[in-house]
């Protein structure tokens, strides 16, 4: 068990008497629990041998006082067994909670680390699944797991020693049946444990077919899709059903075959025992006592089957948690990063600059861009032609095989994350929404929004007089990635995002394809006014998007086939050119 338990023991360093204080409880818990049964050996004594009892031997001779002593003591017993378990159980859940809330922080922490190539080949079901699941899963085995465990040590190690003092004869007897157990515990653990694995597996792709389905639900419904996805996720599902039968199969083996190995002790302490006592070899009240206990000796290990199957399940979702935390990225902090005394003020260059994704050929090689501060630069070209790839590397979601991107002259890699990521702002074509109000996410990551700043960021972007339509205007809530909101709305809202966050640097990938000309027009001019002075990034397929730069870089098989402002490019007759009359309708021919 030594995987699962260490990676949670690990992770417990912070509550180390926490830990010790659940393992006394838990111990004392039990040690309570099976004292009634040898008072049950005492009861006996007393009424066999009446003045001449156990109790008696303490100076209690009259036997009323010996079963009030017996009943006081049975009281005491019962009370401190049951404050044992309030306190072992209040303890253990509030580990739990504690631990998977920290796990749950680091393992969600070191997921946004992670490089973006990991994410591009993951499913989110699948990352939402260890995140949640895998992680509720080792909850409970915390919660109940563990005090199993440690009540079935401690009721082997007490009964065993009563036993001992009692009849050695008979409690070797008794323990005869052990090693076997023991042994079927192994079997079956080495056997659940590979089955609890595929269980969590299945499940991952189950719920990444959900979460799948869920985000797409459009486009299903457009294309009237719904029976085959359902028929996906009840394939999935069957899958999932199948990989827990297997396991279900082998786990409910368990139980059933242990109780015939445990009656086999039983039968030994009832008839040796038995015999015992008939020939005077062993006084009745522990011959009653014995044959209560030798129940709650071998009993226990019934329970084995219960704790390794929710060990084993614990184990497969630690075994994925793991496989994320070790999961190493590349993208890192210097220890030792620049700081900055004053404001970057945006002046980007790539100097000969090679870049490749993983197993492909060289997207580029030897660029060399220059990107004054406070201009507006675009990039065009066909799709493929590196123009998003450009903005990954200067934000470092990817690094370059060779040379070297800068910002004021200083190598983004000198900068911490921080400092690089906060100096620029992005917005995309994929609009992102958070769970909020319009205002939140406008004022994103800020919790003391300026309102009156957030207005004028919203102002510029064109967003202003319909989110003051809305029904409780800037304070609307926001849910479901703002479907309730139309592309261009949600566009707009995104465009104030970066606008608000007031850095150096302005990324705008395909940011107004999904607004009409009249808006688009009103938001260029606005942009451009509200974000003078600042370096602006374009990358559009629509070129009345870009006419206005101060620099245009026409991409195509991932070079700089010809860059100058528009009407440059036009009078060269290009690449641009070509492309500025399809655009606008004139013949090319």
């Amino acid at each position: 068990m030594s995987s699962a338990i260490s990676f949670l023991y690990s992770y417990s360093s912070e509550s180390r008497k926490r830990v010790r204080a659940g393992i006394t409880y838990s111990f004392l818990n039990k040690l309570f629990d099976i004292a009634p049964e040898l008072l049950i050996g005492v009861a006996v004594d007393l009424v066999v041998r009446k003045e001449q009892s156990l109790i008696a031997d303490f100076g209690f001779e009259s036997i009323e006082s010996q079963l009030f002593i017996l009943g006081f003591v049975t009281f005491l017993i019962w009370a401190f067994e049951s404050f044992f378990q309030y306190l072992y159980s209040i303890n253990w859940r509030n580990l739990a909670q504690y631990l998977q809330a920290k796990i749950r922080s680091d393992l969600f922490l070191h997921i946004q680390n992670l490089d973006m190539k990991w994410f591009e080949s993951k499913e989110v079901g699948n990352i939402q699944t260890v995140v949640n699941d895998d992680i509720n899963q080792l909850e409970r085995f915390i919660d109940t797991g563990i005090n199993e465990i440690i009540q079935i040590l401690s009721s082997t190690i007490l009964i065993g020693t009563v036993f001992f003092f009692l009849s050695p004869v008979l409690a070797l007897g008794t323990v005869l049946p052990v090693p076997f157990i023991l042994f079927g515990v192994y079997f079956f653990q080495k056997n659940i444990e590979p089955r609890y694995l595929k269980v969590r597996t299945k499940a991952g792709i189950l719920g990444a077919t959900i979460e799948s389905v869920l985000s797409g639900i459009m486009v299903i419904k457009s294309y009237g899709a719904e029976k085959f996805m359902l028929d996906k996720v009840n394939s999935n599902s069957e899958s999932y059903r199948k990989s827990n039968e297997e396991a279900i199969k082998l786990s409910a083996a368990f139980i059933p075959l242990i109780r015939i190995v445990i009656l086999c002790g039983f039968l030994i302490t009832l008839l040796l025992g038995g015999w015992m006592t008939l020939k005077g070899e062993l006084p009745v009240g522990s011959y009653s006592a014995m044959v209560f206990l030798t129940q709650r000796f071998l009993w226990p290990f019934t329970y084995l089957g219960q704790v390794i199957d929710n060990y084993s399940r614990a184990k497969a979702s630690t075994r994925r948690v793991m496989d994320i935390l070790h999961t190493p990225y590349t993208i890192k902090n210097l220890e030792n990063h620049k700081s900055l005394g004053k404001k970057l003020q945006g002046h980007v260059s790539f100097e000969n600059v090679d870049f490749a994704y993983d197993g492909q050929p060289l997207l580029f090689s030897q660029l060399n861009l220059n990107l004054e501060a406070g201009k507006m630069a675009a990039f065009v070209g066909a799709t493929g032609s590196g123009k998003s790839t450009l903005i990954k590397m200067l934000l470092r979601f990817y690094e370059p095989e060779a040379g070297t991107i800068t910002i004021d002259k200083i190598p983004i890699k000198d900068l911490s994350i921080d400092q690089l990521r906060g100096s620029i702002s992005l917005v995309s074509q994929d609009t992102i929404l958070f769970p909020g109000t319009v205002l939140e996410n406008i004022a994103f990551c800020h919790d003391r929004p300026d309102k009156d700043k957030v207005e004028a960021a919203s102002k510029a972007a064109g967003a202003h007089d319909f989110i003051k339509s809305l029904s409780h205007g800037y304070e609307t809530y926001v849910g479901g990635k703002g479907k309730k909101l139309s592309g261009g709305q949600r566009q707009r809202i995104s465009i104030a995002r970066a606008l608000y966050k007031d850095s150096p640097v302005v990324i705008f990938d395909e940011a107004t394809s999904s607004i009409d000309n009249e808006t688009e027009t009103f938001i260029q001019k606005s942009v451009e006014k509200l974000l003078r002075g600042r370096t602006i990034i374009l990358i559009a397929h629509r070129l009345s998007t870009v006419r206005n730069a101060d620099r245009i870089y026409v991409l195509n098989n991932a070079r700089v086939m010809e860059e100058g402002k528009h009407f440059e490019l036009i009078e060269k007759n290009g690449f641009y050119s070509k492309l500025w009359k399809l655009q606008i309708g004139q013949n090319t021919e």
